[in-house]
């Protein structure tokens, strides 16, 4: 068994739309970012890695390359999974944290949860996703964007 760590934070950006955990969320601005910035997927993307000793998200997609603008994140989690797999490895379980303060994202979880279990092909069991605020503290507390964290088991 081995744990890893994951972190991600974009600031918020006019005319794009906002992905978190796989999924599109009304709200009229989005991320920044070289890809679709989703941060949740981004985080776990570098929780798994980290946990597998398998360096981070930008090292094995790097922002350098063009096929990657615009990227459904998705698209990164399943070929990193897939790397943990080659790699003899799985998911025992994974626990991920939104940091926002708007939008709410509460309604938003069992269909992030459904969607990346999809993604990763495991059981939605497997999955924890929880949102909080920094009352109103830092860039996420002015508003200026959303971070993400995650920890990862893998078997």
């Amino acid at each position: 068994m081995r744990i890893g760590f994951g972190f991600d934070a974009h600031a918020f950006a006019q005319e794009r739309d906002l992905w978190l955990g796989g999924i599109k969320i009304d709200f009229p601005k989005g991320l920044t970012g070289h890809s679709d910035a989703d941060v949740l997927i981004h985080a776990i993307c570098d929780a798994l890695l980290g946990a597998a000793n398998m360096r981070d998200i930008g090292f094995h997609f790097p922002p350098s390359e063009n096929k990657y603008k615009n990227i459904d994140s998705k698209i990164l989690l399943r070929n990193t999974v897939q790397l943990l797999r080659n790699a003899g490895y799985e998911l025992g379980n994974l626990d991920a944290t939104i940091v926002a303060e708007q939008p709410k994202l509460s309604p938003y979880i069992p269909q992030m949860r459904k969607t990346l279990a999809q993604t990763m092909q495991v059981p939605e069991n497997d999955i924890s996703i929880k949102a909080t605020t920094t009352e109103k503290l830092g860039f996420a507390g002015r508003e200026e964007g959303i971070a993400a964290c995650a920890v990862a088991l893998i078997v």
